[in-house]
């Protein structure tokens, strides 16, 4: 099972939507579905900058998800990051299932449009019951050394259930860059390079000693994403350039 990862991908509000790294980004995508595989683009967040869609007929579907690109829709469904348009089911495999986890309400995170439920009372959790691999995905960080830095209540409440049910890994977006940090057995996926790249770590100091392992937000590169590929034996991620340029690569174990 091969899947791209990208958030803060969302384009302008205005013609033409779409941004020089959005597209850049998008064909490198592209690419990469053709040569490494992609069955599907896991979108994690901030889809349409910077005041969302208007409905599921917005002309922006055409456009601003993957700029339009045929193998960014081919993968990942066009629009399929929104709930009220087409859906792609996510594929599962024999070795892999992917857990829903709403958003908890939390003072450092705005509630509308996002669900009020609480990680410890909210009926639509869904837990996994395949063992070998876990991957959850959410648009805020747990840990980020960039802008944004770690999320206060995700690291509360979050955390220790990732750590508890022994998660792979933990894909998400916000801050505009690539990071990955490992921390309590869990690995912590950041691909948010899909529209901008902002290179500042004001909170490097916010984060585990040691668990940031890779970082990139060089503010002139045409943006980057992550790919993941699934195996019986490992998770590969792989973050990569919009030039194509292989940036960093882990292997996770199973559980």
């Amino acid at each position: 099972l091969t899947f791209l990862a990208l958030g803060d991908w969302g384009g302008l509000p205005d013609p033409p939507f779409v941004t020089p790294r959005e597209v850049a980004t998008a064909a490198a995508m592209g690419r990469a579905v053709t040569e490494l595989g992609g069955d599907f683009v896991l979108a994690l967040g901030d889809n349409f900058y910077y005041e969302g869609v208007r409905d599921e007929w917005d002309p922006r579907f055409q456009v601003t998800p993957g700029g339009g690109h045929p193998e960014i829709r081919g993968a990942g469904g066009n629009g399929a990051s929104c709930p009220h348009c087409r859906r792609v089911p996510v594929p599962v495999s024999p070795i892999s299932q992917y857990p829903h986890i709403p958003v908890p309400q939390c003072p450092h995170i705005p509630t509308p449009p996002l669900s009020p439920c609480s990680l410890s009372h909210c009926p639509r959790i869904l837990y996994p019951i395949v063992p070998v691999f876990v991957l959850v995905a959410g648009h805020y960080p747990v840990w980020s050394v960039a802008k944004h830095g770690p999320t206060p209540c995700l690291v509360r409440l979050l955390r220790p259930l990732l750590r508890r049910h022994r998660v792979t890994a933990y894909l998400c977006g916000h801050d505009h860059n690539l990071q990955y940090l490992e921390e309590g057995g869990v690995g912590y996926v950041l691909s948010g390079a899909g529209n901008f790249m902002e290179d500042s770590r004001p909170h490097d100091g916010s984060v585990p000693p040691g668990s940031l392992r890779f970082f990139f937000g060089t503010p002139t590169s045409p943006g980057g994403f992550a790919h993941l590929r699934l195996e019986p034996g490992a998770v590969t991620v792989t973050f990569l350039e919009a030039t194509g340029r292989v940036l960093h690569r882990v292997t996770l174990p199973p559980r």
